[in-house]
C-alpha cells in the first residue's frame, strides 16, 4: 500500500496540473513558434540539469516532427548539445554566459529562444542564483528583435517577467514540473505540426481554386 499511496498522490498531482495550467499561454507559445516557421527563423532551446535534457529532446522534435512534405522546414537547435563549445565558454566566460555567448553569434531578428527551468530563476544554492544563464539569454533574445518563451514551474520566477510568454506548471515539486515540461514539449510540438499541415492544405486548396 505504501507504493500505491505514492503513485496515487503523484498522478493526482499531474491531473491537478493538467486542469489548472494556463492554456492561453500554451496557445500563445504555439503561435510564436508558428510565426518563426512562417518567417524561416530559428528556434533555440536551452535549460540546465534535467531541463537541459528536455531542451535537447524538444529541439529534436521541433526539427523532426514538424516536417510536412512540400513545406519549409522549421529550423530548431539546442544550445546545450555542443559539449566542447559549452565547456570552453564556461571555462572562459562563466556558466552564466554560456547560452548568451552562443546567441551572440547565432541569433537573428525574429528568432525564438525557448528556455526551460523548474524554478524560473528564483532561488539560489552554493553556485549562486539559479538559472542566470537562461535569464541572460532570454533578455538578449528580446533585446535583439526576437522572442523568448519560458517553460517554468512553482511561481514562475524571474522568467515569468522576462518572457514574451511563460507557461508556468502550477506545482511545487521538481519531479512534477520536470515531468509536465515534457508533456508541454510534446503538446506544443505536435500542435505546431498540425498547424503547419493545415497551412499546407490551405495553400494547396487556394492554388487549386486559382487554377480552376
Amino acid at each position: 500500500m505504501q507504493n500505491q499511496d505514492y503513485i496515487g498522490g503523484f498522478l493526482n498531482g499531474i491531473q491537478q496540473i493538467a486542469s489548472t495550467i494556463d492554456r492561453a499561454a500554451i496557445d500563445h507559445s504555439i503561435e510564436i513558434l508558428y510565426g518563426a516557421w512562417e518567417r524561416g527563423n530559428t528556434v533555440f532551446t536551452c535549460g540546465n540539469g534535467g531541463s537541459a535534457g528536455t531542451a535537447t529532446h524538444l529541439a529534436a522534435d521541433l526539427f523532426k516532427c514538424t516536417l510536412v512534405e512540400g513545406q519549409p522546414r522549421l529550423r530548431a537547435l539546442s544550445l546545450v548539445d555542443n559539449i566542447p563549445l559549452v565547456s570552453a565558454l564556461v571555462n572562459d566566460n562563466g556558466w552564466d554566459q554560456v547560452y548568451l555567448e552562443q546567441l551572440k553569434t547565432l541569433f537573428r531578428p525574429g528568432d525564438v529562444l525557448l528556455a526551460i527551468s523548474v524554478h524560473g530563476g528564483s532561488g539560489r544554492d552554493q553556485a549562486g542564483q539559479w538559472s542566470q544563464n537562461l535569464l541572460r539569454a532570454m533578455q538578449f533574445a528580446r533585446e535583439s528583435g526576437g522572442h523568448a518563451i519560458g517553460f517554468s514551474g512553482f511561481d514562475g520566477g524571474a522568467m515569468k517577467q522576462l518572457a514574451d510568454v511563460c507557461i508556468v506548471v502550477p506545482f511545487e515539486t521538481t519531479p512534477h514540473v520536470e515531468s509536465f515540461h515534457v508533456v508541454l514539449h510534446h503538446l506544443v510540438t505536435f500542435c505546431l505540426a498540425d498547424r503547419i499541415r493545415q497551412a499546407a492544405q490551405h495553400r494547396r486548396a487556394h492554388a487549386a481554386s486559382r487554377v480552376s
